[in-house]
């Protein structure tokens, strides 16, 4: 009895260590991130998705980092390797899930940066994929504030050139304020991005 209760304690000992070690990295990793230290959390990030397999968010963060890095960067050798970098971390949770609204909102943010690198060449090329995946990200969960906006934050992007009413587009905006407001992140990691771009875009519809 007494051995089987140690079995037990090491057992539980070990998950919680082992979240620890989960937690106190990806603190580690946010921090990086948050100090500008890019390639350094991506880094720490991808340690630590090598050893948690079962949590999506590792690779969902390596993807993240990666994607919104193109928006200021203006080398495009540079720009094609974060975006591959980004793709190649998201297709690992892809394979292994179809069902998180998230990696579609991931999906259609890599998609955004191609077309954002080389409007002229990509703009044709991913528009429909962008509105694909963020479609698909909204059937998934309606109420994910990242869904609902990042789809109207687009199109408002390229209403200039395509002449759509934009009217709708602030009124989704606004819905997705609302959401942002209500949503409720599953883990203290879970993505919970967004509202300040919103609020920021909000301005501008007024």
């Amino acid at each position: 009895m007494t051995k089987i209760i140690t079995v037990i304690t090491l057992f539980i000992c070990s998950l919680l260590s082992g979240q620890t070690q989960f937690e106190q990295g990806m603190t580690k990793a946010f921090g990086l991130w948050k100090e500008g230290k890019n390639t350094e959390a991506s880094a720490m990030f991808e340690r630590i998705a090598a050893a948690e397999k079962n949590s999506y968010l590792p690779n969902y963060y390596i993807a993240l980092i990666n994607a919104t890095a193109v928006f200021t960067e203006k080398d495009k050798t540079k720009i094609d390797l974060l975006l591959t970098k980004a793709q190649d971390a998201l297709d690992i949770e892809m394979i292994k899930d179809q069902s998180n609204s998230e990696l579609y909102v991931m999906q259609a943010l890599i998609y955004t940066g191609y077309v954002v690198a080389d409007p002229m060449t990509n703009g044709m090329k991913y528009s429909g994929k962008v509105m694909e995946a963020y479609a698909k990200a909204k059937a998934l969960d309606p109420n994910n504030p990242r869904a609902v906006f990042g789809e109207a934050d687009y199109q408002l992007g390229g209403a200039k050139w395509t002449g759509v009413d934009t009217k709708p587009l602030c009124a989704q905006v606004d819905k997705s304020i609302e959401l942002f407001g209500t949503f409720k992140p599953a883990t203290p990691f879970s993505p919970k991005w967004g509202l300040e771009r919103a609020l920021e875009i909000q301005k501008t519809c007024k």
